[in-house]
């Protein structure tokens, strides 16, 4: 019986000193990759992207418009007949779905874009957490820059500073 008593607190014992042992940290995760150089560039790059493809969406309407007007000076004249003014109409109806979907299409490939060029900064960001937190005994890293992800944190260190310096860069103002 005292073999087992003995036992039974050895066990709490170590089950107690590895529970205590256990590392938990947190960190804006929106805020680091807002602050990383790259995602200046990135914003940069898309912001380029998107104003291409608005020009190009402006100038289908600048032509869709101009090819309305003509259409109206040309019925006013009298000059042709009802068919082919009906054939133009149908034709400028068309132009004007075509405008419509490549609108919902910019939104689309402006969603792509942003995937595209954050991708490999949310990794590189997501390694440099993993590194600090394998180096410094972190069981748990959350993400306090999702709403309510968080309700109560106790003993919870926040990281931000350590990962900001795996990165090279600053530490993010808001962290400061």
């Amino acid at each position: 019986m005292k073999r087992v008593a003995l036992f039974a607190v050895f066990m709490l014992t170590l089950v107690g000193t590895s529970i205590g042992q256990d590392r938990y940290g947190h960190l804006n995760f929106g805020n680091l990759v807002a602050s990383m150089p790259e995602t200046k560039q990135a914003n940069s790059n898309l912001e380029t992207y998107q104003k291409q493809l608005v020009k190009a969406g402006e100038d289908m309407v600048k032509k869709f418009e101009a090819d309305v007007k003509k259409l109206q000076a040309d019925a006013g004249t009298g000059k042709f007949p009802p068919a082919d003014l009906q054939k133009r109409e149908a034709d400028l109806q068309k132009k004007q779905q075509e405008i419509l979907a490549y609108e919902q299409e910019v939104g689309q490939k402006v969603a792509a874009k942003r995937n595209e060029l954050l991708q490999p900064i949310i990794q590189k960001a997501q390694d440099a957490i993993s590194v600090v937190a394998k180096a410094n005994g972190f069981k748990l890293i959350f993400d306090s820059s999702v709403f309510n992800s968080i309700l109560f944190a106790q003993e919870s260190d926040d990281i931000m500073a350590l990962v900001a310096k795996e990165l090279g860069i600053a530490v993010p103002a808001a962290n400061k």
